[in-house]
């Protein structure tokens, strides 16, 4: 049978999808500390802005505590500035070269909101599996068309196709359960 679209490709696109929202999703706050959490933190560095990790080392030396260790002295304020205004309610407090970042306890509010974040992200992905999906079916709609596949031959690849996007979607909603109920866990 010769395949007009390459069902590999159709899948690696949707597993991007779900690897940005792991992605999306870990940076999260839990009522655990993870490292993931500055993630999204920018520092003004040298003239441009570049990722945290990029200036930095972040640790999680105690459950509810992150540690920054700023590698340039020059820089723990820029690196201070920037958690700070990147939103994620975080105040750290600046020893020496180093920063640490006491975890507030999240109250049902604020776990609210995230799991609504979370709720968005997997929206998100699931919007680009779904665009996955339609480029697959146009694909094969278009090679039916000019006959370079049978029409059988199409009906079983889409079907291939829609089981993948199912699976695919089914993964998000089961890691979206998963977030959802570690972010509600008090």
């Amino acid at each position: 049978m010769s395949g007009a679209i390459d069902l590999n490709d159709i899948k690696r696109r949707m597993d991007g999808a779900i690897t940005a929202f792991k992605n999306d999703i870990a940076s999260l706050r839990t009522g655990r500390a993870s490292a993931n959490v500055l993630d999204p933190v920018m520092v003004e560095a040298y003239g441009s802005r570049v990722p945290l990790n990029q200036v930095a080392n972040v640790t999680v030396p105690e459950p509810r505590m992150l540690g920054v260790s700023v590698w340039d002295k020059s820089m723990v304020n820029a690196v201070d500035r920037g958690i700070r205004e990147a939103n994620l309610g975080l105040n750290p407090i600046i020893d020496g070269q180093n920063l640490r970042i006491p975890l507030p306890e999240l109250n049902e509010e604020r776990r609210k909101s995230l799991v609504k974040v979370a709720h968005d992200y997997a929206e998100k992905a699931k919007v680009a599996i779904r665009h996955v999906r339609r480029d697959g079916m146009d694909a094969l709609k278009k090679a039916e068309k000019d006959g370079s596949m049978s029409q059988d031959d199409s009906r079983v690849q889409s079907d291939k196709v829609q089981k993948m996007t199912d699976e695919t979607i089914s993964d998000v909603d089961r890691l979206l359960a998963e977030k959802e109920k570690e972010i509600m866990q008090v």
